[in-house]
């Protein structure tokens, strides 16, 4: 479901449909629809972070994942993950800049399996956004920038009630973003209750305050 105050004639909006305005249009053939109910109800942000090969910044390797175009070749680390068909609605690298790959109003493939607020299946009804970054290690500036704004972008067009890391959805499996990313920066930029975030976040967040 969409808000339907953001497409009001007149009304100023970031968005062209489930496409973001500011973002880099590079489109994914790895999505799908949401299935019903999920349609009605995309209430949870999911933040991932991705480099590739693991701790490398820059380049377009991320993009070319996302868009099935990586060489399997062009890196050791690529052989392990080889015809890996993935992607995320959004993806902002260590400068700032913002790429989207799926509408928003489709289902992209970045949670896998998982589970979160009482739902299985994150991916029916979320949405990704991938950070440039190693897990465990510290995000740049820019990049809290971009997210802070997506986020109340997102939340101008979809009803967001929650928002957690892929850590989060699928404790034990992923460990991403991780303890370098500031939970805490981001609840304060967004001024969001502290009970949108993980539980886990929460001590941060109050410590923070």
């Amino acid at each position: 479901m969409t808000r339907s105050a953001d497409a009001a004639p007149g009304r100023s909006t970031p968005w062209d449909g489930g496409w973001h305005r500011a973002a880099t249009r590079l489109e994914s053939p790895n999505h799908g629809v949401r299935p019903a109910p999920a349609s009605t109800s995309i209430d949870l942000i999911v933040v991932h972070s991705i480099s590739l090969p693991p701790g490398k910044y820059g380049g377009n390797a991320v993009q070319q994942l996302f868009t099935n175009s990586l060489d399997w070749d062009a890196h050791p680390y690529y052989q392990s993950i080889r015809g890996l068909a993935v992607s995320s609605h959004f993806f902002i690298d260590r400068t700032g800049a913002l790429w989207q790959f799926v509408d928003c109003d489709l289902r992209a493939w970045h949670a896998g399996q998982s589970a979160y607020r009482g739902r299985s299946q994150c991916n029916d009804d979320s949405i990704g956004i991938e950070l440039e970054g190693l897990e465990g290690l510290e995000f740049e500036p820019a990049q809290y920038q971009t997210l802070t704004t997506l986020c109340q972008d997102i939340e101008q067009r979809y009803p967001i009630e929650h928002i957690a890391g892929h850590e989060h959805i699928a404790p034990g499996r992923k460990q991403d973003p991780g303890s370098g990313f500031d939970w805490a920066q981001v609840q304060k930029a967004l001024d969001w209750p502290v009970q949108r975030f993980p539980a886990a976040t929460w001590p941060d967040i109050q410590a923070a305050r």
